[in-house]
């Protein structure tokens, strides 16, 4: 019976590395839909590129840095019990590979593609894994410290601060020091607008994105005998709070619509195991608002070009998941308890310090020596045709 149930956690957790793989191809289709034509071909080729680079980074350096076990021992050693610990580590790799499939959209349709794949080895092979393992690996004895001084540890179940705030807060000094699309604003005060380029594509990548996360959220159990219904009947009902909340925030713009379950799922992350449904119904419609108006704030107001709205949907919306699980997972609001509103402050600022001085130190010594940025001609002709010679679709026949 011990061999059957090793067995089925092994197949638990590769079937949620499976879902959150998926998840990239919503990233993708997200991104595509979102740029515009003449970038869509590079918003593709990003994100497996970046996945690729990731897994490298990950396995030859990542998660030995964040657990403590490696690979580089022979094959009989990594199939002991039934090779758990290398689902875990495919399971874990797709969330860190969510980072740099993060930062895409922020700094999408300017970026250089070389230097971008040196950022996402540097990210996912040692900025990323320092902060997961001292959150979900204990390592530096934070956790510890935190338990010590507000009489528990800092609580992320499924990443809303250690995925997803740490990559929109990345994201953030990488846009800054990308500056803005030509054209996007001009001197006088007025604001290009850069409409998406196909909406049913990014809603596909946001219908990919949301049914991908219940595995993310769910399967964070890690065991089959620990998973719980509550983390998906959580997961729904943020995910509705926030679509039901960007849709009326956002006066029924699509693009709004289809980024409002996103706001909500990534809020609901930390305490999806802790909360009450009507909790997690609550913290999705206030991630759903959030979005809608920083993004339009940072936009319009704060002339921050990011493209996606990386920051404001991960980065707020995950520091809001991180704080509201302190908040809506006590057992006055519902909850389960055993959770201390300050730890999950601490931490969650603790996170976007490390995210913030990381992404400005990476992004900023890549901008100094490799560069960052494509050349005018280069961006005004599109990355699609710039980087990959060729466009999404033939502008016209050929004629031999």
């Amino acid at each position: 019976m011990e061999q059957f149930k090793t067995s089925a956690d092994v197949l638990f957790v590769l079937l949620g590395a499976i879902m959150v793989l998926a998840m990239h191809a919503g990233f993708a289709f997200l991104e595509l839909g979102t740029v515009r034509k003449k970038n869509q071909v590079n918003a593709l080729v990003k994100i497996l590129s970046d996945f690729a680079m990731s897994t490298l980074a990950y396995f030859v350096i990542g998660y030995s840095l964040a657990y403590g076990n490696g690979f580089f021992v022979n094959a009989e050693q990594l199939a002991a019990n039934s090779g758990y610990e290398l689902v875990k580590f495919f399971f874990l790799l797709t969330f860190a590979a969510a980072i740099p499939a993060i930062i895409s959209g922020g700094i999408a349709e300017r970026a250089r593609f070389g230097p971008q794949l040196v950022a996402t080895f540097l990210i996912v092979g040692i900025l990323y894994p320092f902060f997961e393992g001292i959150v979900w690996n204990g390592n530096l004895g934070l956790q510890d410290w935190l338990e010590g001084t507000f009489g528990a540890k800092f609580h992320d179940f499924a990443g809303s601060v250690v995925v997803h705030a740490f990559g929109g807060w990345i994201a953030l000094p990488a846009v800054l020091l990308l500056g803005a699309r030509r054209g996007r604003y001009h001197k006088n005060g007025q604001i290009s607008a850069h409409p998406p380029s196909s909406i049913p594509f990014l809603a596909l990548g946001a219908w990919i994105l949301a049914v991908g996360w219940f595995g993310f959220n769910v399967m964070s159990a890690q065991r089959l005998d620990a998973i719980n219904g509550l983390v998906a009947l959580n997961s729904l009902m943020a995910m509705i709070g926030g679509t039901l909340a960007a849709l009326a925030a956002g006066r029924n713009d699509p693009g709004f619509v289809h980024n409002g379950p996103l706001a909500g799922l990534v809020a609901v992350c930390a305490g999806s195991d802790l909360m009450h449904p009507l909790g997690a119904l609550a913290v999705g419609a206030i991630a759903g608002v959030l979005f809608v108006n920083l993004f339009t704030i940072a936009q319009n107001r704060w002339k921050i070009d990011d493209v996606l709205g990386v920051w404001p949907l991960h980065g707020l919306c995950g520091a809001w998941g991180g704080i509201a699980a302190g908040i809506f997972g006590s057992k006055a609001l519902g909850g389960i308890g055993g959770i201390s509103f300050g730890a999950q402050l601490v931490g969650t600022l603790g996170g976007i310090v490390i995210a913030l001085a990381g992404g400005t130190l990476v992004y900023g010594l890549i901008r100094a020596t490799l560069g960052l940025r494509l050349d005018p001609e280069e961006e005004f002709a599109g990355a699609d045709l710039s980087i990959h010679k060729i466009s999404s679709t033939a502008e016209r026949e050929t004629a031999w």
